[in-house]
């Protein structure tokens, strides 16, 4: 699968202004850390965002790791686990996801886990992932996870936050950091059958390098 120049998600090159208001929404609303209604329209309409299982859930989540390799014009890695009793990581050695801080200080992290991706969710013709189903966003993995753990690491530090059905448990948290940069996306995932990538994902991303593992 190949991602078009609209389905990048390069960040900006020149420092973001202090109020948030004025950052540019490339992907996400900066503006706005949760829209419950959005999380509330995909977990009413099961039927055709929770289409795809988990095998779905994971290649949304790929999807994004492919657009940071893509933006940086090399090759990810990218680290599938997945365990039986539903659980599932995906690891990938990006940037990390977008964080700033405000005029005020404070830290704020783009909202993809509870807010739409404007570039996919309301259009009428997404792209297509591996499984041949629209793209919608992070936030479709998050609505329909009873518990999702969002990490990233980034040069200027590491954060962690906690959403069950997409709504935050907590405030972001700072996290001890790495010496590698990073986002890690771990949920216990609602859907249903497929449950695992096939063959053929693994190949799908032309900027991933995808390793499967199935944990006992």
């Amino acid at each position: 699968m190949t991602q078009d120049a609209a389905a990048r998600d390069p960040e900006p090159q020149d420092e973001a202004p202090q109020d948030r208001k004025h950052w540019t929404a490339t992907t996400h609303d900066w503006t706005e850390d949760l829209d419950v209604e959005h999380l509330h329209t995909i977990q009413r309409a099961a039927d055709v965002y929770g289409r795809g299982g988990r095998r779905h859930q994971i290649l949304e989540i790929a999807a994004y790791a492919n657009d940071e390799a893509e933006s940086q014009g090399r090759r990810g890695m990218l680290l599938v686990r997945s365990w039986p009793n539903g659980w599932v990581s995906v690891a990938d050695d990006g940037r990390g996801t977008d964080t700033r801080t405000d005029g005020n200080g404070q830290v704020i992290r783009k909202p993809v886990m509870a807010t739409k991706d404007l570039r996919f969710f309301d259009d009428q013709d997404p792209p297509l992932l591996p499984d041949g189903l629209p793209r919608r966003g992070m936030s479709t993995v998050a609505a329909f996870s009873s518990l999702l753990i969002h990490e990233n690491h980034r040069a200027e530090g590491s954060w962690v936050q906690r959403y069950r059905q997409g709504i935050p448990e907590a405030e972001l948290r700072e996290m001890a950091g790495r010496e590698t940069s990073g986002t890690t996306v771990a949920f216990f995932s609602e859907a249903g059958e497929p449950f695992d990538l096939t063959d053929e994902d693994l190949e799908a991303f032309a900027w991933l390098t995808i390793r499967h593992s199935r944990e006992p």
